[in-house]
């Protein structure tokens, strides 16, 4: 079990119940990911409490969670051959580090006469099933859409009857304890205050609520201050909840607001087959023409930008919110983006690391696709000289400014009219230690036209 900790909906424990009489859960917390983290990150104490919440279940069903601390490509091949397994059982996963780690397991199990088979889960379409028809990856968005649109049928969202096979083909095996988060060098952190659960529930439970508000997330997802958006996006990112269970939802719904969300969907699926055919992409501009950008890169800048100090309030709440919660709001994501690039002149992919440190649901395929796109490198970008202004941002979607007073309490006592304006609220609030605009925006987007235009 890697990115689908459940037992319902779950391809590759339905495909190892399905083959084998006898089978074992397996989850291993692999140090090669572990040990750069801080201890306070939100995602192994969400990753174990979810573990947890499985082992319980199975327990209760006569079997165990079998938990493993090691690097896999030891702890898999050792497991299997102390159970003289037959196979090993894994959903597929893209991103290059983990094809990497899943082919030297698969060397090392062929070496004791087992086998990794690798099934897909995490999207409806994978890696080539869907090319133009000069059979090329696609590179833009609305093509991909369309065609992924007219691919669909019921089918492909049906789900796998995992749980009805649990109770006959478990393994029993004695109790194996789990590692404590402590041990692995970690704390638990404040994922109850933020009402972020887990549990082999809770992403069910998650979509579930979002049926009140889907009907209008077409309207009311672009502004910050409602509570408008699915909060699914950790529960698909760790398989809390299936892909499949989430098109269904959207599928079998007549709305705008439906239809809206399952195009976001489609967005997570385009960036993962992209990465697949592009691997590069994880550290390089996708566009061969922006891989030199003379970017600044002001150190200065690039901290007060990280903790919500840059003088620009909703850009300030934004950032604040990252770092309070884990989570930011997916329209804040693409205006703190275009900040740090069009207006600092700071290199995506020092943005895409903070992000990467700080959001628990961190996606590499999203997360890079997201940055590239407001940073125009990417494929589908945003034209070079499309450059969000964060004032008139700010007065579109947050224009009672619920959202900034939320995260910015220094503020709190400005009016609607004069919260977004960063001369006015600095001057306001100078006693209050609000620092003033770091930079000119008009000042700034002339820069970046020039530093762009010229490429």
């Amino acid at each position: 079990m890697r990115r689908d900790l459940r037992l319902h909906d779950n391809a590759a424990l339905y495909h190892a119940l399905a083959a084998h009489a006898h089978v074992l859960c397996v989850f291993v917390f692999d140090p090669q990911i572990l040990d750069p983290l801080p201890p306070q990150d939100r995602r192994v104490a969400f990753i174990w409490r979810q573990i947890e919440g499985l082992k319980q279940a199975l327990i209760a069903r006569g079997s165990d969670l079998c938990v493993r601390h090691g690097r896999p490509q030891e702890v898999i091949p050792h497991l299997a051959a102390e159970l003289t397994a037959n196979d090993v059982y894994c959903a597929e996963d893209y991103e290059p580090a983990a094809m990497q780690r899943d082919a030297a397991v698969t060397a090392a199990l062929a070496a004791i006469g087992c086998r990794l088979q690798t099934v897909q889960d995490q999207v409806i379409f994978a890696r080539d099933r869907l090319l133009t028809h000069s059979r090329q990856p696609y590179s833009v968005f609305t093509p991909y859409k369309n065609a992924w649109l007219a691919a669909l049928t019921p089918d492909d969202w049906q789900p796998y009857g995992s749980e009805a096979l649990l109770s006959e083909r478990l393994l029993p095996c004695p109790p194996t304890e789990q590692p404590r988060l402590a041990a692995l060098g970690f704390a638990m952190t404040d994922l109850d205050t933020l009402g972020i659960g887990s549990g082999p529930d809770n992403g069910r439970a998650q979509l579930a609520r979002f049926a009140a508000h889907i009907d209008r997330y077409d309207e009311q997802r672009d502004f910050p201050a409602l509570d408008a958006t699915s909060h699914l996006s950790v529960h698909l990112r760790f398989g809390t909840v299936s892909v499949r269970e989430a098109v269904a939802f959207a599928a079998t719904r007549a709305s705008n607001g439906a239809a809206a969300w399952r195009n976001e969907l489609i967005w997570r699926e385009f960036y993962q087959q992209l990465l697949w055919h592009a691997p590069y992409i994880e550290s390089e501009s996708f566009r061969p023409q922006y891989r030199q950008l003379a970017f600044e890169n002001r150190r200065d800048w690039f901290d007060a930008w990280c903790t919500g100090r840059t003088g620009f309030p909703l850009i300030d709440a934004a950032m604040r919110q990252l770092l309070q919660t884990g989570w930011m709001h997916n329209r804040l994501r693409m205006i703190v983006a275009s900040f740090l690039v069009k207006d600092l002149l700071i290199d995506w992919r020092w943005g895409e690391q903070h992000f990467a440190r700080w959001l628990l649901d961190y996606d590499l395929a999203a997360n890079n696709g997201g940055w590239q796109w407001a940073a125009s490198t990417g494929c589908d970008a945003q034209p070079w000289f499309r450059i969000f202004n964060p004032l008139t941002q700010s007065r579109r979607f947050d224009p009672d400014g619920d959202f900034i007073r939320r995260y910015l309490p220094e503020l709190a006592g400005l009016s609607a009219a004069k919260i977004h304006a960063p001369t006015q609220a600095a001057a306001a609030m100078h006693a209050n230690d609000y620092p003033a605009p770091i930079v000119d925006h008009a000042q700034q987007r002339q820069k970046a036209l020039a530093l762009f235009g010229r490429q």
